[in-house]
């Protein structure tokens, strides 16, 4: 005989567990077939995965297992797991959709999320170690944040973010039907092209060899077909320069903000004020400069100015006007720890907060949260009733 109240009890639970690539409960998203609970407190939970060979089939199983378990009254946890059939995967991939048609943009000048595209003008300066970071550092303040890696030709962003496998390879994102959902790192939902290309020994592995049309489609897809959920922030870690991507995105997303990135040097801060101008004509806000490698404090107390001084307030000046001033947000030094955790995987702001770069990446995230677009004017998403 089944035991009811305990039954509702353990499909409650089991209910509130949290898938891990979709971020929400498996009971939101049916998710739970069936759970039985015997007179012996034997409890029989029967869990279906959205697609054969999913990913996170050990990690769901196991925490539901732990759901059920932590229940009082449950002796013992059998799970059983099946595989969504096609109509249900539909009606999975319409309710993550709500309502919004399919290869539709969700991103657009009325969208809550806030786009902030971080450039350089130039190669070599830490942009995508700087945006890693910062997207670490928004996420760790309870924001819900994506991250493309729109550098497809330089692509770091995964190895910033220790999203690699036993060979040194991003992981494939899971495909539902015609939706990806982006693998997580430190609660950071990220997606680049490197997990799309061929494995070492095949032909022209890792190579991307592509001009302005596949280009265009490449962004336009990542924005698209990926399911990042409710976003409150997506960064784009921007390839250096103002070529095909810088364009392309300059048209998909007008409305978005523009950081620059730059360096004490002249021949870098010089180049990055040619990208925000590039932004800024295609109607892109410019929320602020950060300036990365700033000077050294050494233990002695003196400071080592490697790359000179004075590019990020340099490149600020140059892109204020009467109507619009760019502010300096911060000055990152240069740090063993910063470079270190972007060889491990570990972003500095997790693995050695007290360091002097990652205060300087936390005070920067801090002041980009003070440049929001006020709501006041704009469309929410909602209907009255």
């Amino acid at each position: 005989m089944t035991q009811v109240p305990l039954t509702d009890a353990v499909h409650a639970a089991v209910s509130a567990v949290i898938d891990p690539e979709l971020r929400r409960p498996l009971g939101e998203l049916d998710m739970v077939r069936e759970v039985a609970v015997d007179d012996d407190g034997r409890a029989a939970v029967a869990i279906a995965l959205t697609i054969v060979g999913c990913p996170a089939a050990d990690r769901i199983e196991r925490e539901v297992r732990q759901a059920a378990a932590a229940v009082g009254g449950v002796s013992s946890v059998e799970i059983a797991l099946g595989v969504m059939s096609p109509t249900e995967r539909q009606a999975l991939t319409e309710k993550l959709r709500d309502g919004r048609p399919a290869r539709q943009m969700p991103f657009g000048p009325d969208a809550l999320t806030r786009v902030i595209a971080v450039t350089s003008g130039k190669g070599g300066v830490g942009k995508s170690t700087v945006t890693a970071n910062l997207a670490v550092a928004l996420a760790r303040r309870g924001l819900r944040v994506g991250l493309v890696d729109a550098d497809v030709h330089g692509f770091s962003i995964p190895a910033l973010l220790g999203l690699l496998d036993a060979d040194g390879l991003p992981p494939a994102p899971t495909r539902i039907d015609e939706l990806m959902l982006p693998p997580v790192a430190y609660d950071v939902k990220v997606i680049s092209i490197g997990m799309f290309l061929r494995r070492p020994g095949e032909e022209a592995a890792g190579v991307v060899a592509w001009r302005g049309p596949m280009l265009h489609r490449t962004v336009q897809q990542f924005l698209t077909d990926v399911f990042f959920g409710d976003l409150d922030v997506l960064l784009l870690d921007m390839p250096p320069g103002t070529g095909d991507i810088a364009i392309s995105v300059g048209q998909l997303l007008p409305h978005a903000d523009v950081l620059v990135v730059t360096t004490p040097q002249a021949a870098a801060s010089d180049i990055a004020v040619r990208s925000g101008l590039v932004a800024r004509q295609t109607g892109q806000r410019i929320v602020g400069v950060v300036e990365n490698m700033a000077a050294l404090t050494l233990p002695d107390g003196s400071t080592l100015d490697l790359f000179g001084s004075g590019g990020g307030e340099a490149v600020a000046a140059a892109l204020s006007n009467p109507d619009e001033v760019v502010p300096l947000l911060g000055s990152i030094p240069l740090s063993p720890g910063l470079r270190a955790g972007g060889d491990t995987g570990q972003p500095v702001v997790v693995g050695e907060p007290t360091d002097a770069a990652a205060q300087a990446i936390e005070h920067v995230a801090d002041a980009l949260l003070r440049t929001a677009r006020p709501l006041a004017g704009r469309s929410l998403p909602f209907t009255p009733r």
